[in-house]
């Protein structure tokens, strides 16, 4: 690799990892990038999930240090991602089509209105607590996110987002602390099914890791310090970006 390509990949990574922690969808921004440097379809994808678990072990990390964690919800939540993922991996080594970033598109501009509608937050200890119906009902859900995961990635974070703010009733901030969590065996697993299909491409990985993790570092300071407000403004304008780039500037 030549010093321009790392260092575009460590960019590149940077802004995907500040993205992604806040919102979602930064690897709309990577997967292009290794395209754009020669890198097949498959081999992108795969390779992005590398950088996608470094930066959720980093978020992860930032927010335990803070005092901001619910281990036991996460953990649980994550076990129901990963029959899913497996799944999904195996279609994704596969993947291609226009017709998929269309129905991607459609998905994203539900969960924008969906994300719109006012509900109010869970408290966090016990005074509000969650129904068990909302409760199961999310855990099930998130069979469909490790699928959706598993198989493509991107914009993994716009599905987990309303279904831990709508359906479960949490606040945003508590929505991304466990989003980075959940993210992290389900990638373990794809990226699993990944190396097994294909050749990933370690060195570009290695220096998108850096960057997504620098930038998973910085969003989760900020967004510790910002709350909710900068939330919702980062992840409504990264789902308008994304409709937009779906619907009219797909090759």
């Amino acid at each position: 690799m030549q010093f321009w390509q790392e260092l575009l990949l460590f960019i590149a990574g940077v802004a995907a990892g500040y993205i992604n922690v806040m919102a979602g969808g930064g690897s709309l921004l990577t997967v292009p990038v290794m395209v754009f440097m020669g890198l097949p379809a498959p081999v992108a994808n795969g390779t992005n999930r590398i950088a996608i678990l470094a930066q959720s072990i980093t978020a992860c990390w930032v927010f335990f240090r803070k005092g901001l964690s619910e281990l036991r919800l996460s953990i649980t939540l994550s076990l129901f991602t990963l029959p899913g993922a497996l799944l999904g991996a195996h279609l994704g080594v596969r993947l291609e089509g226009v017709w998929f970033n269309r129905l991607l598109a459609a998905i994203m501009l539900m969960v924008m209105v969906l994300m719109t509608l006012k509900r109010k937050p869970v408290a966090a200890s016990g005074s509000n607590p969650v129904k068990p119906g909302r409760y199961w009902l999310t855990h099930i859900l998130m069979l469909f996110v490790g699928f959706y995961g598993g198989l493509i990635q991107v914009g993994v974070g716009f599905i987990i987002m309303p279904i831990l703010h709508r359906v479960m009733g949490l606040d945003l901030l508590r929505v991304n602390m466990h989003k980075v969590f959940l993210v992290m065996p389900f990638t373990l697993v794809s990226l699993a099914v990944f190396i097994s299909s294909v050749s990933l491409e370690w060195m570009a990985g290695l220096f998108l890791a850096l960057g997504m993790a620098t930038g998973g570092w910085l969003s989760t300071h900020i967004m510790i310090r910002k709350g909710e407000g900068l939330i919702r403004i980062v992840f409504n304008l990264a789902l308008l970006v994304i409709i937009i780039k779906l619907l009219f500037f797909t090759g």
